[in-house]
Parts: structure tokens; sequence; C-alpha cells
């Protein structure tokens, strides 16, 4: 079994495709991608976590797409998931992983809104602005769709991710 991490598919949501510049002809062609992407690297025992906004809107679509998807899913409340129908357990999470004390949560936390011991921030919310950026000297890793060519990103790569960035 893997572990990954993604965040943002917004599947049937067309106005993300202008919005980050995805390069998707309409809606079903990005719906359609990020499944085959997904289900290219995800195998069906893997781990995954969804750090937010899953899909936009439509609860029998949400419902449907994730019946589609490879492995065990555990979604990370976003900004846009309070109507999609996915279930949400977890707002934020306190993780630990190649001996790693992890953050992570959808939208990037303010300094101080996050354990002390925390060595990296794993986050969504951002789009294509940036794949990491420093809280302090804190390591904040975008995992969202739009920096990892459109899938997901194991727990593996993040951490060798995160030895290249680490101040």
């Amino acid at each position: 079994m893997k572990i990954w991490f993604t965040a943002d598919c917004h599947f049937g949501h067309f106005n993300i495709i202008n919005y980050t510049n995805r390069p998707f002809k309409n809606v079903e062609h990005m719906n359609f991608e990020l499944i085959r992407r997904w289900n290219k690297v995800v195998a069906k025992d893997d781990l995954i976590y969804h750090v937010g906004d899953f899909a936009y809107k439509g609860q029998t679509q949400a419902k449907e797409i994730e019946k589609l998807l490879n492995g065990k899913i555990v979604h990370l409340e976003g900004n846009h998931d309070s109507n999609n129908g996915v279930k949400t357990l977890i707002v934020y999470a306190k993780m630990r992983f190649g001996g790693k004390n992890i953050w992570v949560e959808h939208i990037p936390p303010a300094i101080g809104d996050f354990p002390l011991e925390t060595d990296m921030i794993l986050c969504g919310h951002v789009h294509n602005l940036w794949k990491h950026t420093f809280i302090e000297d804190i390591p904040v890793i975008n995992v969202g769709v739009d920096v990892w060519d459109y899938q997901p990103v194991s727990i593996n790569s993040i951490l060798k991710y995160y030895e290249s960035v680490k101040k």
C-alpha cells in the first residue's frame, strides 16, 4: 500500500479550467483526464488524502466520480466542499512520515496556526500560484493537481521534494 496526496481536483467545475489555465477542452475532458491520471498512479489498495475541493457542487456527480477512483480516499475539507456530497471527516491533520512532522490542511495556515514541532505543511487551495513557499523557515508544499501534472503525488515524492527545498 502506498500513500498519496492531492488537492483541488474541482471535478465538474468548468470555470476552473480558465481560472488555472488547465489544458483541457471542456469539463468532461478535464474529469476524464483527472480520473485517468489518478488511476494510472494510485492502486486499488492505496490510501489517498484529498486535501480539499474535490468537486464543484452536484452531490450525485461527486459521489459517482469518487466510485471511479482507485484507492481509499480520506477527504480533508476545502472551501468548496460544503455542498458536493463527499464525506469529509477532517478539517486538518497532524501526521508523521519519514521522521517528519507534517501539518495538512486545505488553505495554507497563518503563522502560529499549526503545531510548533511542524517540519512541513501540505496544502491545496493555491492552485498554480506556487509549488512551495515558506512560513518562516517551514516549507509549505502545494499538493494540488495543478502543480503535479494533474495527478496525485506520493508521500515518498513529497519527502524528496521537501529535502530539495528546505532551508
